[in-house]
């Protein structure tokens, strides 16, 4: 597993658009959120920035890029020649997705602690950090299940889009109208109750067991995303 992930980090420091939707993007669009702190502090609260950064480092760093690669080594028929070695397909698809997801989690953490520099610390590190985990846990099930509806890394441009911008669009309604509303409806959305754990951890008040409910959506998504994968995807390109 380890030399597939080294092999596909080189790659993708070779890939200017992944670079830049890994890179460029989300850190552009998270300073952007940091350096207007207060009046999205306004409009929301501390834990809603912190919320809509995770998402969408998730989703466009993390997300996007996985759904991209996959298609990438399907097209150039590298998934096929890696099954023909000795490592099973569990350590491929780990060593593949291994890269993106660390990068993804060395973004959210210095950008949260940018965000902790100019404006506190959040009051919950430790279920911060478990909302973190099941947002990346999310998106690189959903990242599994899109891209066996990918055929080419250019499709994935489109085929990316409704899952990208749909758990951003919800981060930033649930953290700015909270859940007091339509809690059932918010929470069941994909991103909806990792949202509020997110902003809950961030912000305080709420107790620690009344958070970790939370999780039970989120890991829903994270099930039935598997599951989706396992019928979608595939190892070649359709003939």
């Amino acid at each position: 597993m380890l030399s597939i992930a080294l092999s596909e980090l080189i790659q993708i420091f070779r890939n200017r658009l992944i670079l830049v939707t890994s890179f460029i993007m989300p850190v552009a669009v998270s300073a952007y959120f940091i350096y207007q702190h207060e009046v999205f502090a306004d409009l929301g609260s501390l834990g809603y920035i912190a919320a809509v950064v995770v998402f969408t480092v998730g989703a466009f760093g993390l997300y996007t890029t996985t759904v991209t690669t996959l298609a990438s080594r399907r097209q150039n028929l590298f998934l096929k020649r890696l099954r023909s070695t000795a490592a099973g397909d569990t350590s491929i698809l780990s060593g593949l997705v291994f890269p993106a997801t660390v990068i993804a989690l060395v973004q959210v953490v210095a950008i949260l602690a940018a965000l902790a520099g100019v404006s506190g610390s959040p009051a919950n590190v430790a279920l911060l950090a478990v909302g973190v985990l099941a947002v990346v846990a999310m998106m690189l099930a959903l990242a599994l299940a899109t891209a066996g509806l990918t055929n080419s890394p250019e499709h994935a441009q489109v085929t990316t889009l409704p899952v990208s911008l749909g758990v951003i669009a919800v981060a930033s309604w649930v953290g700015i109208s909270g859940t007091e509303e339509l809690a059932p409806l918010k929470r069941l959305l994909p991103g909806g109750s990792a949202t509020e754990l997110l902003v809950d951890s961030w912000n305080g008040g709420v107790a620690v067991a009344d958070s970790l409910i939370l999780l039970a959506p989120t890991f829903g998504w994270v099930i039935a995303s598997v599951a989706l994968a396992s019928r979608l995807f595939r190892w070649e390109p359709r003939r």
